[in-house]
């Protein structure tokens, strides 16, 4: 094992997942205000948008479960990250709307792959540092997300909807630049298959599935929606505002919550940031003004990350074959039925569809719920032996048992390649 610094590692995969993530992916958020008032989109076609950048991300994160090779590949990597940038420099370049929606399909599987690729190296190679530092590296999700929102907010007041595109293309250019020379996960040592058998985690990974499906469809729709929300009751600047505090909410979310797992079981977690994601939802469309908006930003930007965490990680102390895969397809679709469930219910405004949004994440909480029941705590992760006794977790970097440690370690052990 190298003795070098991890930092530089951990800054090339938090810009690739900012580029990839936090600007491909989300920086459609405020902008969709813009092109609402300046390019006469309708609500209906942005929803339509949406599903087709989300129908690219299934496909990308497919491709990479079906060829494992692709998420080792630094060529994958750098060409995904120049066809994403490319895409967003090309929105301002049209006004058809079949072109947009081609566009935000790349733009997806462009995300999907960079995702895959930075996500595998990060843990890959990191497998052996303290844990927080994966979590730090995911923040780069929320990174990108607050910076673009702030390119955003700077420039809706002084340009149109194309200058933030091109400015958002400029900015994953950079990012680009940053993580260009990113280690991608090693080929897989040793002889395939050589872990131990899986337990019988049926009934509790169902509970999973289900939950993680449906915080799919929840977030989605306020990860789109939220901005033109609070825009139509708030001053111009607090849209862009709050998006802006989601970006910042979520930069320490992961590492945040990893070290919540040390004291609290993942189904515990699972649900108090489910429940929390409700509330944030929610609040907007119940109560409106200025704090409520702030304050739903703050809550859904602390929690969308964390569940991502948490649920993966409990997928793999539960050693349910293809865990990551499945729970990334469950909630890719989740995310590609959320705009299209919403849809009818845009023409009255964004407030019913926050709602309906706000009862599917408590529904996934329920699900959450479900899974507490005589869930297997001390089942030992795989490739991890038993301790002797169970003692209080340390900030030691290495794991304890599998019911006390923190999340980072589970999450080093998941491979997209043998998912």
């Amino acid at each position: 094992m190298t003795t070098s610094s991890p930092w530089p590692h951990v800054a090339r995969a938090a810009a690739a997942l900012a580029a990839g993530m936090g600007v491909g992916r989300f920086v459609y958020t405020p902008i969709l205000p813009l092109m609402h008032a300046r390019a006469s989109l309708s609500a209906g076609t942005g929803a339509n948008l949406t599903t087709a950048n989300y129908v690219g991300y299934l496909l990308g994160a497919l491709a990479g479960i079906l060829l494992p090779k692709l998420i080792r590949s630094r060529t994958v990597l750098r060409g995904s990250l120049l066809a994403l940038t490319g895409t967003l420099a090309a929105m301002p370049l049209t006004h058809s709307t079949s072109t947009w929606g081609a566009l935000r399909l790349l733009a997806g599987v462009a995300s999907a792959l960079i995702f895959v690729v930075a996500a595998g190296s990060l843990l890959h190679h990191l497998r052996e540092h303290p844990r927080h530092l994966p979590g730090w590296a995911f923040g780069g999700v929320g990174a990108g997300i607050a910076l673009s929102g702030l390119l955003v907010l700077g420039l809706g007041s002084v340009a149109d909807w194309r200058a933030a595109w091109w400015a958002s293309a400029a900015l994953a250019a950079v990012l680009t630049a940053g993580s260009w020379n990113l280690r991608p996960e090693a080929p897989p040592a040793g002889s395939p298959g050589s872990g131990a058998p899986a337990a019988r985690t049926h009934r509790w990974f169902g509970a999973l599935f289900a939950s993680y499906t449906l915080e799919g469809i929840g977030y989605i729709v306020a990860g789109t929606f939220l901005v033109a929300t609070i825009g139509q009751g708030s001053p111009g600047w607090v849209g862009s505002g709050a998006w802006v505090l989601v970006g910042l909410a979520a930069v320490p979310s992961s590492a945040l919550w990893a070290r919540l797992g040390r004291r609290w079981s993942r189904p515990d977690l699972l649900i108090a940031a489910l429940a929390l994601q409700a509330v944030g939802i929610a609040l907007p469309a119940v109560i409106g003004g200025t704090a409520a908006a702030l304050a739903s930003a703050v809550l859904f930007g602390a929690t969308f990350l964390g569940v991502s965490t948490i649920a993966l990680a409990t997928g793999a102390h539960l050693r349910f074959p293809r865990s990551v895969a499945l729970l990334t397809a469950g909630y890719s679709v989740g995310q590609i039925l959320g705009p299209l469930v919403v849809a009818p219910l845009l023409r009255h405004g964004y407030q019913q569809a926050l709602l309906l949004a706000a009862l599917v994440v408590l529904t996934a909480a329920v699900a959450a719920a479900v899974l507490r029941i005589g869930f297997p705590h001390h089942m030992v992760v795989v490739g991890h032996k038993a301790p002797v006794r169970r003692r209080e977790s340390t900030e030691d970097a290495r794991p304890a048992a599998a019911g006390s440690d923190a999340l980072a370690p589970a999450l080093g052990r998941l491979t997209w390649s043998r998912s």
